[in-house]
């Protein structure tokens, strides 16, 4: 028998890379968050000598998944757009800031910054990008964005404590 933990699309590290349940139905979204996620992961897992270019590889990855985002809300007058874009400069504005410290040879900064990153996404994908998802396929698409799982998991809240 799988624990819940196993089945959640969120375990203890945050977002699991295997599991489908983080989609939104948005495919061009959901290829820019599948590698954001991976290069969140590699981040997480990197030894200290290849921090400063996994660093930098997503700091690379952020900018050029958030400005997509941020060129789709604009290019459709998403509504929430002012609120989403916000986030995501406070995000880099936290990436950039965790990168002057590993310059600095801080490379201690790195994993708590993947850490919060992987805790913020969950979040974020549920409430601000699932309403751009539902825009964009509605403007697009005429309806809503379909996402087939693979399964359908119950959800289960983390335990307290």
């Amino acid at each position: 028998m799988r624990s819940a933990e196993s089945s959640s699309p969120i375990g203890h590290d945050g977002p699991r890379l295997d599991h489908d349940g983080w989609l939104l139905g948005y495919a061009p979204m959901d290829r820019l968050h599948e590698e954001f996620l991976a290069l969140v992961h590699a981040l997480a897992q990197a030894p200290e000598p290849a921090v400063a270019a996994a660093l930098d590889a997503l700091a690379l990855n952020a900018r050029a998944h958030f400005g997509a985002e941020d060129q789709w809300m604009a290019a459709s007058a998403f509504p929430a757009r002012a609120c989403h874009i916000d986030e995501h400069a406070a995000v880099m504005r936290s990436i950039e800031g965790v990168q002057r410290r590993v310059a600095r040879a801080d490379f201690g900064a790195a994993r708590p910054l993947a850490d919060a990153l992987l805790q913020w996404f969950p979040g974020h994908a549920d409430y601000l990008d699932s309403a751009l998802a539902h825009w964009l396929c509605k403007q697009r698409l005429g309806g809503a964005p379909i996402v087939l799982r693979r399964r359908i998991e119950p959800f289960v809240a983390p335990a307290a404590g």
